[in-house]
Formats: structure tokens, C-alpha cells, sequence
């Protein structure tokens, strides 16, 4: 669209998942993963647990030994999401838990336990996108939301060749969401201070946390004290996962960034239901996958278009209708 080629297009993603966690599956080529799993190893013994797990429980582990933090507060994260999934009628579960539940469930790779794991997923979301010539002609303003900024950065050289006290959190994406984070700010002239709602790739609870420092919501070591604080949650800075994230909401893989792109055309239309996000005008979306590649989006409803009806009569922030059901 931003090319010229079209003026409406769609993007859809679904996933069918095998039970049990990720692994290889071709074993006649090299694995995509080869070089960081050998990076991986050169700092931390290969451990009887899920690879993936490992990938973002090493980046947690780094973080508390550089940082001091606490295994409570990656399990705190894994509290609010369970927590706000209970209003998200697409979640895969909708159950809370108590963060001594947390805590307690069966650990899968210290400091992560089995509820602050994403589960395998089956799923599908799909956006529209239109040039705004396109929304103007066919009356779509009133329900339409600006995609205002977009970037995605792959690894860099330095992941693999530095051997520093950072160096597990780079392999787990860090480096990729500050670089393409910082390229959608200059591109918006927005900062993280100016984003009501926020939806990351919280595919581990570690993930979450070494995410707010790459995304620029707080300084290098201080997302325990984000999250202590509460900033990271409803009456604070930033809501972040209001559908409940990856751990509870799923994780479809090749659906997840599309089901996090409707999440927050949602919240910025008002139409979110009880996880609404009070008075959000600008949203955040981030995704990310090993091997490596993230991708950071910026949403807003156009301030003139705000107070014209939607054309279409029916929302699915709250649900399927129920005759559809």
C-alpha cells in the first residue's frame, strides 16, 4: 500500500500446533537456531528442559545476576496476565491464579514454572489494511486506525561475537527490539511515555521483563522496580497485556502479531469490554521471533475521525456475536 501496488490489502495468520513444547522437526538441514544454541552453550550447559525455554530463562538469569532481581517478579508478570485474561473472551485460558500458585507450579526451567510458559496453540487473526484514499471513499473513517509507525530489525553481528554480561538477553532479542523500537520513535515522534496500551511478546515471563528495558519503557536494570511500582499494569504508566498475553491468550505463532494488532484496534476504539484501557489514544504492539527478527508497530485513531460513526454495526472487541456462536 505504502508502495503504490494496491489501495486495500489483507494480512492473515493462523497456526495449527503439535502437542508439547517447540523442538526440531527437520533433521536432513541445519537448524535455524544452530548458531545461538551454540552461543547459548558456550555460556550457560544445555539443560533436559524445552530449548526455547532455556533461550528466555538464560536471559532471566542474566538479569538477576547483573541485576539482583527476585524470581518472584518474573512470576509477578505472569500474575497480571493470567489475571487479565479472565475479561478476554478469545484467551485460550481464562484462569487466575494466586502468585503463590505461580510460584509453586512445576518448574520448567529455573526461574520459569509451567504458568509463566506460553502454551502450544491453535488460532488465526487477520487485519485489513487500507491507503487512507481507500477509507475516505468507502465512509470507513469513524472505525479506522493508523498504523502511524513500523519497523523490524533482525540480530546483529554482536550476538554472536561478544561474550559480555548481556550477552543471554541479546540472543533472547533484546538488541532487535531496541533497534526496531528506537526506528518506530523517530518515525512518530513519539517515546515510550506517549503509549497508553502495549502488547509484547511475553512468550516467557523473562521475555516481558527484558522487554520493557528494550522497548525504552524504563532504564537498563530497573524493570523490577517497573513492575513493583505497578507501572506496567491498569493506574499505572502503561497497560501492558491487557488480553492476557501470549501465556494466557495463546500463542498461534504465525497468528500471534495479527492477534495483537486487533488487540489494539480494540482498545484504541473503545470497544475492549472490561479490559478496556481508560482514554487510550496511542497503542504499542511487539513481536518477536528467535533466529532472530522482532517487529514494533504504532497505532492511532486520527484525532478528526474520532467523532464519526463506524459503518460497520458490529464489534468483536467483546466477543463473537452470540448468534454466530
Amino acid at each position: 500500500i505504502e508502495g503504490g501496488l494496491c489501495e486495500c490489502a489483507m494480512a492473515l495468520g493462523f497456526e495449527k500446533m503439535e502437542r508439547g513444547s517447540l523442538g526440531s522437526k527437520f533433521m536432513d538441514r541445519t537448524n535455524p537456531m544452530d548458531k545461538h544454541m551454540m552461543k547459548m552453550m558456550e555460556i550457560k550447559e544445555f539443560a533436559p528442559s524445552p530449548p526455547a525455554a532455556q533461550v528466555f530463562g538464560n536471559a532471566g538469569r542474566e538479569h538477576m545476576e547483573k541485576f539482583g532481581t527476585k524470581a518472584e517478579t518474573f512470576a509477578k508478570i505472569a500474575y497480571k496476565n493470567h489475571r487479565n485474561s479472565v475479561n478476554n473472551p478469545y484467551s485460550q485460558f481464562r484462569d487466575e491464579y494466586s502468585l503463590d500458585q505461580i510460584i509453586s507450579a512445576p518448574e520448567v526451567y529455573a526461574p520459569l514454572t509451567k504458568l509463566q510458559c506460553c502454551p502450544t496453540s491453535d488460532g488465526s487473526a487477520c487485519a485489513i489494511l487500507a491507503s487512507e484514499a481507500f477509507v475516505k471513499s468507502h465512509g470507513l473513517e469513524g472505525q479506522a486506525v493508523e498504523l502511524i509507525g513500523m519497523s523490524m530489525a533482525t540480530d546483529t553481528a554482536a550476538v554472536f561475537k561478544e561474550n559480555s554480561g548481556d550477552s543471554l538477553r541479546k540472543l533472547a532479542g533484546h538488541d532487535m527490539t531496541k533497534i526496531a523500537s528506537q526506528t518506530v520513535y523517530k518515525q512518530t515522534g513519539l517515546g515510550p511515555d506517549d503509549v497508553d496500551v502495549i502488547e509484547l511478546h511475553d512468550c516467557f515471563s523473562a521475555n516481558e521483563l527484558i522487554t520493557y528495558e528494550g522497548l525504552g519503557l524504563c532504564k537498563e536494570g530497573e524493570a523490577e522496580k517497573f513492575i513493583e511500582n505497578g507501572d506496567n499494569d491498569y493506574g499505572g504508566k502503561v497497560v501492558i497485556n491487557p488480553s492476557g498475553g501470549l501465556i494466557s491468550k495463546g500463542h498461534p505463532l504465525g497468528a500471534t502479531g495479527l492477534a495483537q494488532c486487533a488487540e489494539m484496534c480494540w482498545q484504541l476504539r473503545g470497544e475492549a469490554g472490561k479490559r478496556q484501557v481508560k482514554d487510550a489514544k496511542v497503542a504499542l504492539s511487539h513481536n518477536l521471533g528467535l533466529g532472530g527478527a522482532a517487529v514494533v508497530s504504532m497505532y492511532k485513531r486520527p484525532e478528526e475521525w474520532r467523532s464519526i460513526p463506524m459503518k460497520r454495526k458490529v464489534s468483536l472487541g467483546e466477543g463473537p456475536p452470540a448468534s454466530k456462536l
